[in-house]
């Protein structure tokens, strides 16, 4: 495997008790070229914790002025890129970075642009889920799957690993957690692109541990689904 390849872009948002802790188990991974931090305007004092760590020089940090959501920071962050391969890395601790090993294998192996983490498609060990947060997201999967003809099994995955090339044909309009379908919508569009899955551990919060998403997330992503089946 070819070392320092890959680009991993962390949107961090008031995550002050898991950010660096993220941090550290994203470098410990020889793959990793650099590591693109975009704090959203953090309200909790995770900037000034950023602000007064000192990391390795793979680490590059990026303060918006106002908090503009996930896909505003994405997009920040996506432009700053430099990797032969990109992947999304939330900064809690609900995903582990160790996937990106296996993640990355269909990419290198030249039968992959996108490969999706899914926490869905069993094999791995998984913290056990809110009932309506998998139903929403098992009807949002299907409905991915109607529109746009595919199989994916964890459509709202974070874990989304791409080419360089194929981030750098997206234009990302959506500034919330909308950004998830979007991309998703996006890439399944493209009929060129070769599209994997692979399983992933998930050790996913509760509302006390900070989670942010919730039901009502599900109406915005449904309607980005059938917006960008229909149009860019």
């Amino acid at each position: 495997m070819a070392n320092k390849i890959l680009s991993v872009v962390m949107p961090v948002y008031n995550e002050k008790n898991t950010v660096l802790k993220i941090i550290d188990k994203v470098l410990k991974l020889d793959m990793v070229k650099e590591l693109i931090v975009v704090d959203d305007c953090s309200k909790d004092g995770t900037a000034d914790i950023l602000k007064n760590s000192r990391f390795d020089e793979r680490v590059k940090v990026f303060y918006h002025e106002k908090n503009m959501g996930k896909g505003a920071a994405l997009r920040t962050g996506f432009g700053k890129v430099s990797g032969d391969v990109v992947v999304i890395q939330d900064a809690d601790l609900e995903y582990n970075p160790k996937e990106f090993v296996e993640m990355i294998k269909p990419i290198e192996e030249g039968m992959a642009d996108v490969v999706y983490g899914s926490r869905l498609s069993g094999g791995k060990p998984q913290r056990m889920y809110l009932f309506w947060h998998k139903a929403g997201n098992d009807f949002l999967t299907f409905v991915t799957n109607i529109l746009f003809n595919s199989t994916l099994t964890d459509m709202e995955t974070c874990y989304k690993m791409f080419r360089k090339s194929v981030i750098d044909n997206i234009k990302i309009r959506s500034n919330d957690f909308s950004v998830e379908p979007e991309l998703t919508a996006k890439i399944l569009r493209n009929k060129d692109l070769r599209i994997y899955e692979t399983p992933i551990s998930y050790y996913g919060r509760n509302y006390n541990e900070g989670k942010k998403i919730t039901w009502k997330h599900g109406f915005g992503a449904l309607w980005t689904l059938v917006k960008y089946r229909l149009t860019d």
